[in-house]
């Protein structure tokens, strides 16, 4: 088997689809990491926002209430989170952690009852003349009207960050809770808001997945798209249109790694040039800008001279499909890693109050 075995077209679509979930979760964490809060229960609102959209898109007959319903619970399990973590004062990290294995166990309980179920029919917004296009009509406009959706809140945040004046008295108060407190600024309701607006978008998230892109209930069918999420926001440097490239680059990593299965080939040899080449890349950046930091290219490099010794030495080695399941879940370790050995471009974006709890007494 190889890549001509791939349909192109359909790969560039699916990776569309893939990407809405964390695009939506990854801009609702965005949001509430700029007011300067960490909320690390991502992935128990998606799941949450799954099984409530499913349940009561079910019980009604419509997938817009449903979507609505996702957004309302998992607004309101993180507004749960608000409430301890901004005025009982818990810390942020360990109540993000309790959340998302709350969410988890929460969604378990609801959806016993809807396994096996199908949800209403959804449909897509096929745009008369545009989805009839050559290449483009099938990839940008025969997709779900939440696909758009996404695009547009995105758009919608980085507006709203950027141009109006409720953003950047947002991202005052992620700056510096103390100064914006101090002139006048309700820092804990403001913080409970973007915390809610976060809950939400994650919750809608949520609900593409159990209504749209797998249209069933599945225990656990969130498989670690809030954790991906999280790093989402890290590797876009906390800039939205960025939140947008990092949930295409994370859902294309999810679908080719399952076409590459299905085709059955080897993505060793692939992957030994490639970071080889992806290597000499980031060196010659680096070089260009005048920067004696070659750590991630070394790092990069070792890869791909450690896949290439291994096919000197095995050269029937092949990736199995294990290997190629952890994909995505490498790739966000990478990331993550890439991105904190990089502390000063990392942090650049970053909210300096990110993470620490605010008292109105201090």
């Amino acid at each position: 088997m190889d890549f001509s075995d791939i349909n192109w077209i359909a790969l560039a679509a699916a990776l569309l689809a893939a990407a809405t979930p964390l695009a939506f979760a990854a801009i609702g964490e965005l949001v509430v990491e700029k007011s300067g809060v960490l909320n690390l229960g991502v992935e128990g609102m998606m799941i949450v926002g799954a099984i409530c959209g499913f349940a009561v898109a079910v019980e009604s007959g419509s997938p817009t209430l449903g979507v609505l319903a996702a957004a309302s619970g998992s607004a309101l399990l993180a507004l749960l989170f608000g409430f301890l973590t901004q005025v009982l004062l818990a810390n942020q990290v360990a109540t993000g952690l309790a959340l998302t294995l709350f969410g988890l166990g929460l969604s378990s309980l609801i959806g016993q009852p809807y396994a096996g179920i199908k949800p209403p029919e959804t449909g897509q917004l096929d745009l008369p003349v545009l989805s009839d296009l050559p290449v483009l009509g099938p990839i940008l406009f025969a997709q779900d009207a939440l696909v758009y959706l996404a695009v547009a809140l995105i758009a919608a945040v980085a507006l709203f960050l950027t141009r109006s004046r409720a953003g950047l008295i947002l991202r005052a108060v992620g700056e510096s809770h103390d100064a914006a407190h101090a002139l006048g600024y309700p820092v804990v309701r403001i913080r409970l808001l973007a915390i809610a607006f976060g809950g939400a978008a994650a919750g809608v998230g949520g609900a593409y997945l159990s209504l749209f892109r797998v249209p069933q209930w599945t225990e656990g069918m969130t498989a670690g798209a809030g954790w991906i999420a999280l790093a989402i926001v890290v590797f876009a440097t906390w800039k939205p249109w960025r939140v947008l490239l990092g949930a295409w680059l994370f859902g294309g990593v999810t679908i080719l790694q399952l076409n590459i299965q299905a085709a059955d080939i080897d993505l060793l040899p692939l992957l030994a040039w490639g970071c080889l080449a992806g290597a000499g890349l980031l060196a010659a950046l680096r070089w260009g800008r005048g920067r004696g930091d070659y750590a991630v290219a070394l790092v990069v490099g070792a890869i791909g001279i450690l896949c290439l010794a291994v096919l000197l030495i095995w050269p029937d080695a092949v990736l199995g499909a294990a290997y190629l399941s952890m994909t995505p879940y490498l790739v966000t370790i990478m990331v993550l890693v890439l991105m904190s050995a990089q502390r000063l471009r990392a942090s650049l974006n970053a909210p300096a109050s990110l993470g620490r709890t605010f008292h109105a007494s201090t």
